[in-house]
């Protein structure tokens, strides 16, 4: 089955909120239906997740509410959403007969994936709240987790859209020197006649 992500390296939260993308100036959903949400668990590597309406239904709010937070974390309305959908589970700790235990527990199964995803989100805004990044790609809705050395990232891929906005630049830089030239040139000078005024 092939992959139908547009970024495959992706902590979950970001892998989610990726599966909403826009392509050849339309929008796409990976996820639109269980087909959808089927190949996407499998590529993702939870093929065990429910695939039914009600996941499908869960995974949206969860994503919405996960964007809304990356796109501006101070906001309380941002924040309630991301909140919903957290207390759809809890992670319980216990000792037992083998030692410390923990374990998630959800309202429904279906609550599963989506309270990891924003438990992710939670845990990843507490260590790296300045390497999550949209893409700097004109019209590019993509996220990514700046993981390089030097955390200077900009882009989703440096193949598409890096190469698009360097394209743009050196397009630019050929206009505004053509520009240049034209205004160092001048206006040209009227042709002069050629022909001697006849005496009267």
């Amino acid at each position: 089955m092939q992959d139908p992500r547009p970024l495959s390296d992706e902590p979950l939260p970001i892998d989610l909120v990726n599966t909403e993308l826009w392509a050849e100036g339309e929008r796409v959903d990976l996820i639109a239906d269980t087909r959808g949400l089927q190949t996407w668990l499998a590529a993702i590597g939870r093929p065990e997740c429910p695939v039914t309406p009600a996941a499908l239904a869960r995974l949206h709010d969860a994503r919405s509410a996960i964007r809304a937070v990356l796109e501006d974390d101070g906001d309380a309305a941002a924040r309630r959403r991301l909140n919903a959908v957290l207390d759809r589970g809890r992670r319980r700790e216990a000792l037992g007969e083998d030692g410390p235990t923990s374990v998630v527990e959800v309202r429904l199964e279906e609550d599963r994936l989506p309270w990891e995803a924003a438990g992710a989100l939670l845990r990843l805004l507490r260590t790296d709240r300045d390497r999550l990044r949209p893409c700097g790609g004109h019209g590019c809705v993509l996220w990514f987790h700046d993981a390089s050395r030097s955390g200077r990232r900009q882009w989703c891929s440096m193949a598409t859209c890096g190469n698009r906005a360097k394209a743009r630049r050196h397009h630019a830089r050929g206009r505004d020197r053509t520009e240049t030239e034209d205004l160092a040139a001048g206006p040209e000078d009227p042709p002069t006649g050629s022909g001697r005024a006849g005496s009267g």
